[in-house]
This record gives structure tokens, C-alpha cells and sequence, in this order.
């Protein structure tokens, strides 16, 4: 009977096993133990675990991991029946151990990657209340900012460089919808995320093309720290355009397998500011629709999603009467744009949208999954997505698209993570995509039907030595882009232009056929000397390489949206750059300081200039329209980002939080340089000196239902902007000025102790500051030399109180 009792006990266990996670990213090497016993076993590199023999009965499963608060969970264990769990694990004041998947070859710690990386939690995309995502990265990453074309048109720079330079990913598949214009933003749901990561600097060496000045990954939210069905309703409001946006989320989690499908709707009339009003044809609706299933296996994981993006989106023109100042709408074809009739109030603020508009559409279907391959690993993915882009611009043919572009995308990638040796970690990969842009029945065609293929191969290595952490590879890339001969005529009974056949009478040769490969060798090399397990040091060079884009190499035509005509260089050659990155990170006792310093020196670097003719002025090809030309030179920029977080350890309730960013672009074309009397001296879409201040207080305690109380008070300041691309007017002078905003929360719990409802309450440009940013492409919207109140152009947007709920169950 003694022998017999130990092999019974023996039998009478269970096992569990999960993921834990930071955020919506899997936590490398965090601790599982079990209380009371010896038990225990760390996770892996992405944050799976198993953990075999745990004695029958309840338990409590400990989890931690350094820097990050532990979390228990009670359980009870059932012989011979194992358990799944899935914890996610909160961060403490440091941040140097989080997880970051975006500009790596796997899963790394921050505190190990040389690349300035930023990453913003869902919560904190939750507080920052935006009309779109891309100026909620900008509210919270010093050194990234956006050209606008209106509040739901942001297209995202960093350190002054932006379009295909910075490469926009949705859970790591390159965003492909037309980047390359000004006119639209970014196809993907803001409401939907969990987790943005911002690469600052050249990632050419594991994206390719289009990541020369750095990456933003918007990784959806995926249910993962409790099993069976949850799900969110977020409801907001905004005063100053009358933004109303629904969102709701569904996740559902069954043993290895988790769902999450999420909907949302949000529309909005007319945005004003005190000195133009109501700004007509800048309102909108947006429709997005997500679905996402994962299985996670002992073999490793895998993951489909789909999501469907529709936009319908206003186009401002910016006519106005030369008297009034009151807007203008056209109701003509070539008509005269200085005596349109006005627009009326009530169209001002209707939510319908107006005649002239775009109609945005964007499909993508994608599976990725990583498999255990003994002690490595194979990660794999592969997506479709299209991008259907209309614009409507006929105010006598409503129903006739002046442009028409359908572009398909397939992306793929495979990459095999070796076993450690040696103490190195190391991959070897391929990527990228292979492209089909049409033109459909359309009047205007600004850029040709062309196929593209792109493909690179690259290794990337990482090891370790004591303090020092060192990483690095190389890369190599080739593009091919190819089109036919592609001919325009004038459909006889519309007056509009039309594709033809070459044989057409009177056909015009629009786009010549044109067959060329681009190759690219990028990489890099950097390292983190950790000299305290808070305080270190980075350093980083990388070669970054971008191809030329369609429009840049081949546009000859009108983009009616953006009321300009482009004009392409089809001698381009391939952008390098060679950036210098220096980095120093303290996280204190009562503060946290960050510095980092940048140098790129670009060749061929590409840039829009106006057109003019021999005597100095414009070319008019389109009446009513500008006439941009592309350019190519040598460039550099430099600048730096500073960060002081004041959170003193006495005074838990306070917070002081500042950053700076500046950045200096300079046109190296000497010769262009000096015959512009230095107005060519420096690059065009550079921001000004950028500072915020925000002042912060938070309530831990529980004041009866109300937690997590906070109010504060920020102040955006931008200095003037007067070094300038000023050739040919491209660009002009724009005063500095400050916007001050205020903010607050609380959440609402239920007597179960869970979470029930968030409420954010928000009020931007509290003062109602009538201001232009110098990357609001509005500015340039004028007809007139000059107007009764001496302000020229389109203005941003006035005083914005937004009021958002979020309703868990």
C-alpha cells in the first residue's frame, strides 16, 4: 500500500498551458510558477508556455516578469485534463523590457534593439481621442508628424520624410493603397487596434522598398486574457465637425482557438474654424468591418483575418468668394472659378455628402503562421488586398468617376529563425509583393496601367556580450515595374477624356511603354550598451534604400482630388540614405530622459516642385489647377528628439510629461541652390520645432464606482516655419503658434469588481486658435493674390471637444 500511494498521487495531475502577453504581444521568458509547490517554467520567445505535473485541486498560477506587474490566477486543476490560460501582464514605470515585434527578425526586448522604436498600448490609443489614427501616433510619438488634407486625410512623416518613405503595415503586411497621394489617408480602423509600433529610421533591411524613413505596424487587438465571450461598444462625438463614430467588438475564446470581429461606423459634416467657417467638402463617412480567428497549437500558431475598409470622402476645392470670403461650390463643367454661386448654410452642415467626392475602398485577406522546426522556427505569411480609388469631380455627370484606379496587391513572405548557436540568434528571409494597377472608365488618367514585382532576400543577426547587445544585416532587393504604350482621347459625346486605342483617331500617347529594374543593397548594424539595467546607451548606422514610385517616374496627368496635375521623371534612379542613429535612455526613480540624435544623408532623394516657364510663372496645363514637377538631388536631414517625463515617486497622483522634436531638411543641389538665390536651400514638407507639455494627474484609489480618475492640461507649441522649399511659391512661411488641450477619464466599475465602462472626455485647441499647419496641404488651396482679411488659403481646425464611452461585457 506505501509503494502503491506515491503512484497514485503521481497520477492524480493536471497540466496548463497559454501565452502570456504585454499588451497584444507575446512576453519572451516570463515566469510561471506554482504556489505552494516547486513547480515552474518559463515561457518562450513569443510567450508560450506549458507546464506539466501540477498536483489536483485549486491552485494558484503565478505569472511575472521583470519590469512588469505578477498576476495570479486561481484554477482548478483536474487530473489528467489539461487547461488552457491566456494572461496579459501590465507594465511598470519602465518600458525597457517590452516586447517589439515590428523592424526585427522575432520577438525582441526594447532594451536589445539599437533601432528607435515607440510603441504605443492600447489604452494609450484609447485616451487619445483624433479624428484618425495617424494623428493619435503623432499626439504620442515625438518626432513623427502628418500632412493633411482636411481632419480624415493625414498621411504620416518621420524626421521630415514621408509618402512611400514611411511604410505603413497592418499586423506586419505593407498597407498598399495608393500612398503616393495627398488626398486620402490610411485604409485601416483605428478602434480596432491594440498596439501601434513606430520604427524611427531607415528598416529597409527587413521590409525592403518604402521603409527608408521608418515603419508604423497597426497590430489589431486580439482577445487574449480570458476564455469565452467578450466584447466592446465605443460610442464618440465630436463638436467642432459633429463626428459621430460607433464601433463593436466581439472576441470569443475556446481552448486554442480565439474570434474577434469588430464593426464601425463614423461620419462627420463640415470641420470650422473662426476665420474660414465652415469649410466646405470636407465632411465624411467611413465603414469598416474586421474578422480575425487564431489557433495556437504546440506546433506554434496560425492566423486569418479579412477586413473592409469604404470611405466616402469630400473634396475641397477651396473657391470662395474674393469679397466675402465665403465658400463657393462648382456647378459647371471649365467654369469661371471666381464667380461660382455660394454655398449654402445648410449644406455646410449636412451630413450628406456632397456631389463632388471620393469613394475609398479596400479589401484584404491575409493568413500568417510561425511552425516549430525543431529549435528554430518558420514564420510565413501571405495576403491579397485591393484598393479601389474613385473620384468624382463632374458636377454636370455626377455618376461619371474622373478617376478610376483599381490596384491589387499580393504579399508574401517566408523567414526561417535558426537555432541558437553560439549565443546568436539569426534569420534568414525573404519578402514582398507583386502589383497590377488598372484604370477604369474614367476622364482623368495621372498615372499608367503598370505591373510590378518586388522581391528581397536578407540575414539578420543578433547576439549578445555581457552589457553589450549587438544586431545587424544585409539585404538585397529588386524591383520590376513594366507598362504598355497607354493612349487618351475625347469621347465625342461628353467632351471628356477617355482610354483609346492607338489606332484612334486624334489619340494622344499619354504614357510611352517603360520596362526597368531597380536594385537596392540595404543594412545595418548597431548596438545597446546596457550600463544599468535602467540606463543605456544605443547606437545604430543603417543604409536604407526606396525605388521610385508610379507617380514619380511615370505620372503625366491630372489627380483631380488634389487639384494637381503631376509630372513624372522616368530617369529616376533609387533613393540611398545612410543614417547615423545615437540614443541615450534613463529610466529613474522619479523620472524618465530620453535623447535621440539622427543623421540621413540621402542621394537621389525625390521632391515635388512647382512648375513654372521661362518668365517665372506657373504652368497652368489643367485651369484651376497647380502643376508639380518631380525633382531629384542629394539631401540631408538631421535633428533630434527629446523626452522628460517627470512622475515623482512621493507624488504617485502626478505626472509632467515633455518632448521636443526638430528636424532640418537641406537641398544639397548646390547649383539649383545658388541660382534661386537660396531658395531652393531647403526640402519641402519639413515640420518646425515641436514641443508639448502636458500636465498630468491620476487617482489610483476607488472613489465608490469611479477608478482610474484622471484630468490633465497639455500645451502643443510650433515654432514658425521659415526655412522653407520656396522656389516657385512651392511652399511659403508659416507663423509659429500654440494649441492648448485638456483632457480627462474615469472608469466606471460594476460590484464584481470588472471593468464596465470607460469614459474620455477631451477638448482640443481649447482657445479656438485660428492656425495652418506647415503640412496642411489646405494652405495652398487659394485663388487670389490676396484677400480683405490678409489670410490666404484654408485653415485648420478650430475648437474640438470630443466626447468618447466605452462599454465592456
Amino acid at each position: 500500500m506505501l509503494i502503491a500511494v506515491p503512484v497514485a498521487l503521481k497520477a492524480q495531475t493536471g497540466e496548463v498551458k497559454g501565452r502570456v502577453t504585454a499588451d497584444t504581444t507575446g512576453l519572451s521568458y516570463a515566469s510561471v510558477t506554482v504556489s505552494g509547490t516547486k513547480l515552474g517554467t518559463r515561457a518562450d520567445a513569443n510567450g508560450y508556455f506549458e507546464l506539466k505535473g501540477i498536483p489536483s485541486g485549486s491552485r494558484s498560477i503565478n505569472f511575472s516578469s521583470v519590469t512588469f506587474k505578477s498576476k495570479s490566477v486561481k484554477l482548478n486543476i483536474i487530473d489528467g485534463q489539461p487547461q488552457i490560460i491566456n494572461v496579459n501582464l501590465k507594465p511598470l514605470e519602465t518600458k525597457l523590457n517590452e516586447v517589439v515585434v515590428t523592424g526585427v527578425s522575432r520577438a525582441t526586448q526594447l532594451r536589445k534593439n539599437p533601432v528607435p522604436v515607440a510603441v504605443l498600448s492600447k489604452s494609450t490609443l484609447e485616451r487619445q481621442v483624433s479624428t484618425n489614427i495617424i494623428e493619435s501616433v503623432v499626439k504620442g510619438v515625438p518626432g513623427v508628424n502628418a500632412v493633411t488634407t482636411g481632419p480624415n486625410i493625414s498621411k504620416p512623416f518621420i524626421r521630415g520624410l514621408g509618402y512611400n518613405r514611411v511604410l505603413t503595415l497592418y499586423d506586419g503586411i505593407r498597407q498598399e493603397g495608393q500612398q503616393w497621394g495627398d488626398e486620402h489617408g490610411i485604409e485601416i480602423d483605428a478602434y480596432g487596434l491594440g498596439r501601434v509600433e513606430v520604427v524611427k529610421g531607415p528598416a529597409s533591411l527587413t521590409y525592403g522598398s518604402d521603409a527608408l524613413a521608418g515603419v508604423i505596424n497597426m497590430i489589431p487587438y486580439i482577445q487574449s486574457d480570458s476564455t469565452g465571450f467578450r466584447g466592446d461598444v465605443t460610442t464618440e462625438y465630436h463638436t467642432n465637425n459633429g463626428m459621430a463614430a460607433t464601433s463593436i467588438g466581439l472576441n470569443y475564446s475556446k481552448n486554442d482557438w480565439k474570434y474577434n470581429l469588430r464593426g464601425t461606423y463614423k461620419m462627420a459634416h463640415d470641420y470650422r474654424n473662426q476665420n474660414d467657417g465652415y469649410v466646405y467638402n470636407s465632411g465624411f463617412r467611413e465603414l469598416n468591418f474586421t474578422g480575425i480567428a487564431r489557433a495556437d497549437k504546440k506546433w506554434g500558431y496560425t492566423q486569418i483575418a479579412a477586413t473592409l475598409y469604404h470611405n466616402l470622402q469630400e473634396i475641397p476645392d477651396g473657391s470662395r468668394d474674393s469679397l466675402t470670403r465665403r465658400f463657393t461650390k462648382q456647378v459647371a463643367e471649365n467654369d469661371d472659378i471666381k464667380n461660382r454661386p455660394l454655398v449654402s448654410d445648410e449644406e455646410l452642415r449636412t451630413y450628406a455628402i456632397a456631389p463632388l467626392h471620393q469613394n475609398i475602398r479596400h479589401y484584404r485577406v491575409y493568413s500568417q503562421s510561425r511552425f516549430k522546426v525543431g529549435k528554430g522556427s518558420i514564420n510565413a505569411l501571405l495576403g491579397v488586398q485591393q484598393n479601389i480609388r474613385q473620384e468624382y469631380t463632374h458636377p454636370t455627370a455626377l455618376k461619371q468617376a474622373a478617376l478610376y484606379i483599381v490596384l491589387n496587391t499580393l504579399n508574401y513572405e517566408a523567414r526561417y529563425n535558426l537555432p541558437v548557436f553560439a549565443g546568436i540568434e539569426s534569420t534568414i528571409g525573404a519578402n514582398g509583393f507583386y502589383q497590377t494597377n488598372r484604370n477604369k472608365n474614367a476622364t482623368d488618367f495621372p498615372i499608367p496601367d503598370y505591373n510590378l514585382f518586388d522581391i528581397g532576400t536578407y540575414i539578420f543577426a543578433k547576439k549578445s556580450w555581457g552589457k553589450v547587445d549587438v544586431s545587424g544585416g544585409v539585404r538585397y532587393d529588386n524591383r520590376h515595374i513594366k507598362w504598355n504604350d497607354f493612349y487618351v482621347g475625347t469621347d465625342v459625346q461628353t467632351g471628356f477624356g477617355k482610354q483609346v486605342q492607338a489606332s484612334t483617331p486624334n489619340a494622344l500617347l499619354q504614357f510611352p511603354e517603360f520596362d526597368k529594374n531597380y536594385t537596392g543593397i540595404s543594412g545595418s548594424l548597431g548596438l545597446t550598451y546596457n550600463i544599468t539595467e535602467r540606463l543605456l546607451i544605443k547606437a545604430n548606422v543603417a543604409r536604407g534604400y526606396r525605388a521610385p514610385n508610379i507617380t514619380e517616374i511615370g505620372s503625366n496627368g491630372l489627380d483631380p482630388g488634389a487639384h494637381i496635375v503631376y509630372l513624372g521623371n522616368r530617369t529616376f534612379k533609387p533613393e540611398f540614405s545612410l543614417q547615423q542613429d545615437v540614443g541615450f535612455i534613463a529610466y529613474l526613480r522619479h523620472m524618465d530622459i530620453m535623447a535621440e540624435f539622427f543623421n540621413n544623408n540621402i542621394d537621389n532623394y525625390i521632391y515635388q516642385a512647382r512648375l513654372t516657364d521661362a518668365n517665372g510663372n506657373p504652368v497652368v496645363i489643367v485651369e484651376g489647377n497647380s502643376t508639380y514637377q518631380y525633382q531629384q538631388s542629394k539631401a540631408r536631414l538631421y535633428g533630434a528628439e527629446f523626452t522628460l517625463n517627470l512622475h515623482p515617486e512621493g507624488l504617485k497622483w502626478l505626472s509632467f510629461n515633455n518632448s521636443l522634436a526638430y528636424v532640418r531638411g537641406i537641398n544639397k543641389n548646390e547649383a539649383l541652390v545658388q541660382q534661386s538665390n537660396g531658395a531652393a536651400k531647403y526640402l519641402p514638407f519639413i515640420p518646425p520645432l515641436h514641443v508639448r507639455s502636458q500636465l498630468r494627474f491620476k487617482l489610483d484609489g476607488e472613489y465608490g464606482v469611479f477608478s482610474k480618475i484622471y484630468a490633465g492640461v497639455e500645451a502643443n507649441i510650433y515654432s514658425e516655419q521659415d526655412k522653407f522649399y520656396a522656389l516657385d511659391n512651392t511652399e511659403t512661411y508659416t507663423p509659429g503658434y500654440t494649441l492648448i488641450n485638456l483632457s480627462a477619464g474615469t472608469t466606471i466599475k460594476t460590484r464584481t469588481d470588472k471593468k464596465c465602462l470607460e469614459l474620455f472626455l477631451q477638448a482640443d485647441n481649447l482657445f479656438d486658435k485660428v492656425y495652418q499647419s506647415n503640412l496642411n496641404r489646405l494652405k495652398y488651396f487659394e485663388y487670389y493674390q490676396s484677400s480683405p482679411n490678409g489670410r490666404l488659403g484654408i485653415y485648420n481646425m478650430g475648437r474640438n471637444v470630443s466626447v468618447k464611452a466605452i462599454w465592456h461585457f
